[in-house]
């Protein structure tokens, strides 16, 4: 018989942990950035348990804040809770001189890693996808997430792009969006790239097959059940986190599938007094009466509030 390739175990390690929030960007009621909201948040998201924050990424609403805004971010709650958590800075664009750029930029302002979407909207091949996440890569000595999205980038990041990318010693994990489990096993099959469920309603598909952690949306209101979720599925306890995700339905359908995800976390957010205002800015609305109770109704099914 032809020789197999070992199995590679569950991971439990990464440089950047296990469970982390993409942390939203607390603006006051003009609109304007409010640091101070940001290291209590931060402080808030770590004492709940997260490992690591992603900020400046889409429930970061990363699109509508500048460069020097994001900077600001970075460093606050850098020096709020870095000495607790890895500190991930989302700098994808759509164009890899501007991206290499927000790279550097939170390197000098002391992110431990960088979050990399696929660009999007201008849809390039996977050629230009490898010499696009290459040359971020190669801009820093930050190690990288590579984001998979398609639904909003346009595109997927390949299986094979991603093994060819796997080989660069900066490229270290992926935030899977995409929901391609087959692909997902055999990126991991083939690769040592730590596995990142990006898409709540995932966490424990991902993690069930070998995936290292998540970072999500709903885990702004529920971190410490989703580090129990992780903990049970280390410990072989299947039906323990079969549990807690069932648990979490009702909070996950309130917070990504109401409406936008970052509307409907700064509302949880409020709802648990941890943010003063749901602010958001446009093209983003506040959440509705309506939703708002929606989203109430949800988080109490759920116990979390």
């Amino acid at each position: 018989m032809p020789s197999q390739p070992p199995v590679r175990a569950l991971r439990t390690d990464s440089v950047f942990g296990r469970v982390l929030t993409a942390m939203v960007t607390p603006f006051r009621p003009d609109g304007s950035l409010d640091v101070e909201a940001a290291e209590k948040l931060a402080c808030w998201l770590v004492d709940q348990g997260n490992e690591g924050l992603v900020v400046n990424g889409t429930t970061g609403e990363a699109p509508t804040t500048t460069d020097a805004e994001k900077t600001d971010i970075i460093r606050a709650v850098s020096a709020a809770v870095g000495d607790r958590c890895t500190i991930v800075a989302g700098v994808g664009t759509n164009d890899t001189a501007h991206t290499v750029e927000l790279a550097r930029q939170a390197e000098r302002a002391g992110a431990d890693g960088v979050l990399v979407v696929t660009p999007y909207y201008n849809k390039p091949p996977q050629e230009g996808l490898i010499a696009h996440f290459t040359a971020v890569a190669d801009a820093t000595e930050l190690p990288n997430i590579l984001y998979d999205i398609p639904g909003r980038s346009g595109i997927p990041i390949a299986v094979d792009t991603l093994i060819r990318l796997s080989e660069h010693p900066r490229i270290c994990a992926v935030k899977d969006a995409k929901g391609d489990f087959w692909a997902a096993t055999e990126v991991m099959r083939a690769t040592d790239l730590a596995w990142y469920s990006g898409n709540d309603g995932d966490n424990l598909l991902h993690l069930a097959q070998g995936g290292v952690g998540l970072i999500g949306v709903t885990s702004h209101v529920a971190s410490p059940q989703y580090a129990r979720m992780i903990a049970a599925v280390d410990a072989g306890d299947l039906a323990g986190a079969q549990q807690i995700h069932r648990d979490l339905v009702p909070a996950v359908n309130a917070v990504m599938n109401i409406t936008q995800g970052a509307i409907m976390s700064k509302a949880a957010l409020v709802e648990l007094g941890v943010l003063a205002h749901p602010t958001v800015r446009l093209p983003l609305i506040e959440a509705t009466p309506e939703q708002r109770v929606r989203l109430r109704d949800g988080l109490v099914a759920s116990g979390l509030l």
